[in-house]
């Protein structure tokens, strides 16, 4: 079910703009500056899954900056090769944004790469409230000119996998489907679908 939405309609590209920054003002504004920053070299975000850490990856990377996602998954010897990558970063001077499902020192890596990853700046990114969410897609729906009922979304949101990433994606595709069969947005619609 989620594939053949994620499979519809390829998701827009993400940038800092269209992050949704819920209560995540101070993360955001360091990550903002951070990427204009000459000064600023190293940025350690963490959160659950589904907080938005990998939109904000993506976007950093549109920066020319590198990036390591999910820090937390490489073993040992990769963990070695992390630290002397940040290590050059500090002395050749070039950006290095990280990310992992906790604080650098209690996700179990090494003490010297645990230790490097502090010296930075670290901000946890908080996961959307449920309320959160359901003003994203409709500012998100508002932004497409899509007719969109609350009955829908709230349909969604019950229905779906509640990510923030799968519900527009989830929009995208009924948007699409709707234009293809020139009918209404309405939830047998969006369980057409669903084959629900």
């Amino acid at each position: 079910m989620e594939q053949l939405l994620l499979n519809i309609h390829l998701p827009r590209k993400k940038s800092l703009d269209n992050f949704i920054v819920g209560k995540n003002n101070e993360s955001i504004e360091a990550i903002q500056n951070f990427v204009k920053s000459t000064d600023q070299l190293f940025i350690f975000i963490w959160g659950n899954e589904g907080s938005g850490k990998s939109h904000l990856a993506s976007a950093v990377e549109d920066y020319g900056i590198k990036t390591i996602e999910d820090i937390e998954t490489y073993d040992d010897v990769e963990q070695i090769k992390i630290f002397n990558l940040y290590n050059y970063h500090k002395e050749t001077k070039q950006k290095l944004f990280i990310t992992g499902a906790n604080s650098p020192n209690h996700m179990g890596l090494r003490d010297d790469l645990a230790s490097r990853l502090s010296w930075g700046l670290v901000y946890q990114i908080k996961n959307l409230t449920d309320k959160e969410k359901i003003l994203a897609l409709e500012a998100y729906a508002y932004e497409k000119n899509m007719k969109l009922s609350h009955q829908v979304i709230n349909f969604c949101m019950k229905n779906l996998r509640r990510d923030l990433h799968t519900l527009i994606a989830s929009l995208d595709a009924l948007d699409e489907w709707s234009l293809k069969n020139k009918r209404l947005i309405t939830i047998p619609l969006l369980k057409e679908l669903l084959k629900l």
